[in-house]
């Protein structure tokens, strides 16, 4: 499955939550699910658990924009770790560079961001990467080039970022740059509600 490129509200309605890294607009104006049917489906409520599974799952996918192959292959690796599934999962995906560089605010969703990496203007330790996958570890330097510090959008996001810096990044608005500081703790580090037991419950019988 590709990643997806459609409308952005519809996902965040159709999931019941905002998700920012997906979207900085919020579906509190149409809180109900999307379609003609929607109000009713939110009134009715009822999910099976596998469908539970299945939106726990996609607010994953959604907010870090992976394709279900990607996701796959992180919770494969997670699942080879020793400490807990769903948290390793939160971790990889947070330890990302294009989720950092969106959570250090140089861009204002990871989309933006990615497309930052893709072309050349987030640099990683000093030198410029195109990768945006790259698993950034506990002590890393990122930000955007000196080309990308000329960039309005990396201005107007810093201005006006879309979360609160979390306490894992040390960012310095001053030469815009941020560290990785530590490694998150996944159990806590995704910015919106989660339940990552049904997440796990979910790839139990897949992989």
């Amino acid at each position: 499955m590709s990643r997806y490129t459609g409308p952005r509200i519809k996902v965040l309605r159709a999931l019941g939550v905002d998700l920012p890294g997906l979207s900085r607009k919020s579906m509190s104006v149409r809180p109900q699910p999307p379609g003609q049917h929607g109000a009713r489906k939110a009134v009715s409520g009822r999910h099976s658990e596998y469908g539970m599974q299945l939106m726990e799952k996609q607010k994953l996918r959604f907010n870090y924009g992976l394709s279900e192959r990607q996701l796959r292959r992180i919770v494969r690796a997670a699942k080879q770790q020793r400490a807990q599934t769903g948290g390793k999962i939160v971790e990889f995906l947070e330890r990302r560079l294009d989720n950092l560089v969106f959570r250090a605010g140089f861009a204002p969703t990871i989309p933006a961001a990615r497309q930052l990496v893709n072309h050349g203007h987030i640099q990683l330790n000093g030198r410029r990467v195109t990768v945006p996958s790259i698993r950034v570890k506990a002590g890393d330097a990122f930000g955007p080039t000196e080309a990308g510090k000329k960039l309005e959008p990396v201005r107007a996001s810093l201005e006006d970022p879309a979360l609160l810096c979390p306490e894992w990044i040390k960012l310095d608005g001053t030469a815009l740059s941020a560290t990785l500081t530590h490694i998150p703790d996944g159990l806590d580090a995704a910015p919106f509600p989660l339940d990552l037991q049904r997440v796990v419950e979910y790839y139990s019988k897949r992989i």
